[in-house]
């Protein structure tokens, strides 16, 4: 439901005692305040939606003239805040409805290019920060290549160096292994022909 200076002007509270409070008469003097400006703005609204109909429908400056024939007694019977804002913004929006207009359009124009600016400012960091983020992900990755690559290299060089010992001992062993049969082929050779033949008689 939307709420209506009526609603202020007739909206009840209840009293408090024994507590601490604000005093009642302030708070009414306080809201009747915020009624007053309210039905002001309530009016200029009403005001200019009534102008704004009449220059969309080409009728502009007729309906500019009976807002400035308002009779000063008026003002003097009905209290100043209720009455001056009603009058006074009409008139001054009445004067200049294609300024009004013209200003509009000025600020739509303003807060449109604000915001493409804005747009691209955005856009430019978002690129600026995805190619940083692009070039540290490519420089973490050509670090830990090379890396690899040397730690690679270093394994490569141990197995070469461990194979080498392997061939060098397998080589050893079949020497020694050679020499060692050649030595007990030779025993037995000597042992062989060392032996007399026994005599049949």
């Amino acid at each position: 439901m939307a709420l209506t200076p009526e609603d202020v002007v007739t909206k009840q509270f209840q009293h408090v005692r024994f507590k601490e409070g604000f005093d009642p008469d302030e708070v009414d003097d306080f809201l009747d305040e915020i009624v007053v400006e309210w039905r002001k703005t309530i009016a200029e609204n009403d005001e200019l939606k009534a102008k704004l109909a009449a220059y969309e429908s080409g009728a502009a400056p007729a309906a500019a003239e009976p807002v400035q024939q308002v009779e000063e007694p008026v003002v003097e019977e009905i209290p100043a805040p209720i009455v001056e804002a009603p009058v006074a913004a009409p008139v001054a929006e009445a004067s200049a409805p294609a300024a009004t207009s013209a200003g509009i359009i000025e600020l739509a124009q303003r807060l449109h290019d604000e915001h493409v600016a804005e747009g691209e400012a955005q856009k430019e960091k978002l690129i600026s920060e995805a190619r940083a983020e692009a070039a540290s992900i490519l420089a973490d990755a050509q670090a830990k290549g090379r890396d690899e690559i040397a730690r690679l290299e270093s394994e490569r060089s141990s197995l070469e160096t461990r194979i080498s010992e392997l061939r060098q001992f397998e080589s050893d062993y079949r020497s020694q292994l050679r020499g060692f049969i050649e030595e007990k082929l030779r025993d037995l050779d000597v042992a062989g022909t060392g032996a007399t033949p026994v005599s049949a008689s």
